[in-house]
This record gives C-alpha cells, structure tokens and sequence, in this order.
C-alpha cells in the first residue's frame, strides 16, 4: 500500500542558511518540503499569493542559521515575530497534534517561544529554559554525535534505546539552562520523558568536551514538550544525511550508504505516514 505524502513545511526568516539541506533530507525520506518565507503565513499582505496554512502540513520545521542575525539573542527576533503573527495559530497547530521542530537555531525560537520544554496543551508563554553561549566561550563547528535513550518521543519508540546518530554541530550560543533547580528539573524532564538525546561519544558513552560541545548539564542535546510532539535539538542531522557528507567517505570508500540524518527523519517522516 503506497503511503501518503507527508507534507513538509520550513520556515525561513532573513538570515535561515539550512533550509535547503533540511529539505533535501526530507526529500531523499520520502517526504514533501516546502520551503516558505514566514510572511506566506502572515495576514498582512506582504506576500504573493494565498495565505498558507500551518495546518496544511504534517510537520513544520524551523531550521538552523542565523534569524534576524541572532540580534538580541539567538533565536529571539524570529520566536517574537513567530508569537505576534501567528501566535493563536501556533497553539492550536500544537494543541492539535501537529508536529513541530526546530533545529539548531529553530532549537532556540522553541525555547524563546516557552513552547521547549513546554506546558501542557502546546501553550506559548515566558520562556523556561535559554540556550546560553558555549561553555568554551567560542563558536563550535565539530562532528558529534546524539544518542537516544527513550522517552516520549513517539517517531522513536521502535528505536533501540542507546541509539547512536552523528549529527554535525555548529553553534555559539546552545548550553541548556532551564529555569529554577537545573537540577531538579532535569529530573522532572527524564521522569516525563522530555530529555529527547543527549550528546555522546561515538561509542555512545559518556561526552566530556568535545563530544558535549556547548557545556549543557546532563550532555542534554534536545527536548520535547510534554506531549512529544514538539522537538528541537542543537545539533544538525540534515548535515550527515548523505553518506558523502561524512568527512571520511574518501578513505572507506563508502558513498552509497544512508546517513544517519536520514535515518532518523525516516522515521519521523515513517510515524507521522502510520498517523494518517
């Protein structure tokens, strides 16, 4: 039985730069991107055509870069342009099942957006965690790797648990600090499941620096809301979807391969195929 089309949509702000590598891995899953500017969805008039939708499409994604020019801070004009022009929609998308993700700087406009880790229901609010400057105090730009270690994350749940992906890195500002105990709210996020990966070792073990290269507590590299259908993470799989984007491919020879990027939006894009 032929499966539906998933329809992709990534928005795009002056200043996004991985929009046309996120829809080339979407594509190669066999998934439908669009990529659209975010004034296709405003209702001011400044665009060419219909008012686009965010319920016309099953996943929506906002993608790495630098928004706005990461002016504020990472992440905060586009999350604040996010809120006034589409903030009703945006909770209703959530609200209703809808699949929302950001990567990298998408990562940030979540958590700008108080949508990461969340409150119930998909409602925007303050926000409850930042992604602050690099523990190294510098721009980090390095092969890593993610690792999965269950939770609420349902595209997952079929995924062995210690999972390993590589999932290149390139980011200034992406060490978690969640407001309160950090501490003891991490605890309250591995109970509900929400600790979508953790930074690892290519062997899936523990990540000193480099392997964690921002600092975040707990090697945590991405969340989830509470109801696992919101996500974002720092690092870029769409950046190793491809077996020739490896930096050894010339040395084993091995072009052909699926990446891991691929890997894990495969399933993704297989999960929300089974919803339908």
């Amino acid at each position: 039985m032929r499966r539906p089309k998933i329809h992709v949509a990534i928005l795009s702000m002056e200043g996004t730069n991985c929009d046309e590598e996120l829809a080339v891995a979407f594509q190669a899953v066999g998934a439908q991107p669009e990529i659209l500017p975010l004034r296709a969805f405003e209702s001011d008039g400044a665009r060419s055509g219909p008012r686009r939708r965010l319920d016309e499409f099953q996943l929506v994604l906002v993608p790495g870069g630098f928004s706005a020019g990461d002016y504020v801070r990472a992440g905060a004009i586009f999350a604040a342009r996010l809120r006034t022009s589409l903030g009703d929609e945006l909770e209703q998308y959530v609200s209703s099942g809808g699949y929302l993700g950001g990567i990298c700087n998408g990562f940030q406009v979540l958590t700008e957006l108080g949508l990461l880790p969340g409150r119930p229901n998909g409602r925007l609010g303050a926000p409850q965690a930042a992604l602050m400057p690099n523990a190294s105090g510098h721009f980090e730009c390095r092969t890593t790797f993610l690792r999965w270690d269950g939770g609420n994350f349902a595209p997952l749940q079929n995924v062995p648990a210690g999972t390993v992906w590589r999932a290149p890195s390139a980011h200034g500002e992406g060490r978690l600090c969640l407001v309160g105990d950090s501490g003891e709210r991490l605890r309250q996020l591995h109970a509900a499941g929400q600790l979508l990966f953790r930074w690892s070792d290519p062997t899936g073990g523990a990540a000193p620096y480099p392997w964690n290269p921002n600092g975040s507590p707990g090697d945590i590299a991405g969340l989830t809301n509470p109801e696992g259908n919101v996500f974002g993470f720092m690092p870029h799989p769409e950046r190793a979807a491809f077996r020739w984007q490896y930096a050894d491919w010339t040395r084993t020879g091995d072009s052909e391969s699926l990446g891991d990027g691929q890997q894990l939006f495969g399933a993704i894009v297989q999960h929300l195929a089974e919803r339908r």
